[in-house]
């Protein structure tokens, strides 16, 4: 199992992991949750419910991933399959964002 930390604005809000089974799992910290005044991360992650489940890397953190040259180049560099999206958003989302929210990878 492969986690990241998501950070909103330097604020842990969950942690997003990715299965054995391939299955993609963001669940928002109790702190971040239960706090009222911290908003959602996303549109499509509310704060509903604690944990979200997909079968594929949720829209909101693919599209904090580079696109085009851009993407070739840094799994080259990095030596990362440019289709293993979760190893690149582990790799690069850390400080190469655009906004409020980041990606940490967890070791």
């Amino acid at each position: 199992m492969k986690q990241g930390r998501v950070m909103n604005n330097d604020l842990e809000a969950g942690i997003l992991s990715k299965l054995d089974d391939g299955t993609y799992v963001f669940e928002y910290n109790d702190t971040y949750y239960r706090d009222d005044a911290k908003p959602p991360i996303s549109l499509t992650l509310p704060k509903l419910q604690k944990q979200h489940t997909s079968k594929t890397l949720f829209p909101f953190f693919f599209n904090l991933l580079s696109e085009g040259s851009n993407r070739e180049l840094q799994s080259i560099r990095l030596k990362i399959d440019k289709e293993d999206h979760f190893s690149l958003l582990l790799k690069t989302a850390a400080h190469e964002t655009i906004g409020a929210i980041r990606v940490e990878e967890i070791s």
